[in-house]
């Protein structure tokens, strides 16, 4: 018949057992490289957020020194006209 029928069961179970841990080794090793790459790209992404951070707070700067004054400025002699409000009551 085939010739498998006259291979020896534990050589063909050997072969089979290097077959797939060889298999298991290259998903790993795939694995690992996909993991890399997702890490890097993440790290990447942070740094490219932590860059737009700095760029808006310069930009509201900018916008605070140039435009009108900023809201927390206008807010504060509001606060104490009411208090002085407050003690005259």
């Amino acid at each position: 018949m085939d010739g498998h029928d006259s291979e020896d069961p534990k050589q063909s179970t050997a072969d089979m057992s290097a077959f797939v841990q060889n298999l298991l080794q290259q998903m790993q090793s795939r694995f690992q490289t996909m993991s890399d790459s997702i890490v890097t790209k993440i790290d990447e992404m942070g740094s490219r957020i932590n860059e737009l951070e700095s760029s808006i707070n310069d930009l509201k700067t900018e916008m605070g020194m140039e435009g009108s004054p900023s809201p927390m400025q206008q807010s504060k002699p509001a606060s104490d006209e009411v208090k002085q409000d407050e003690g005259s009551a």
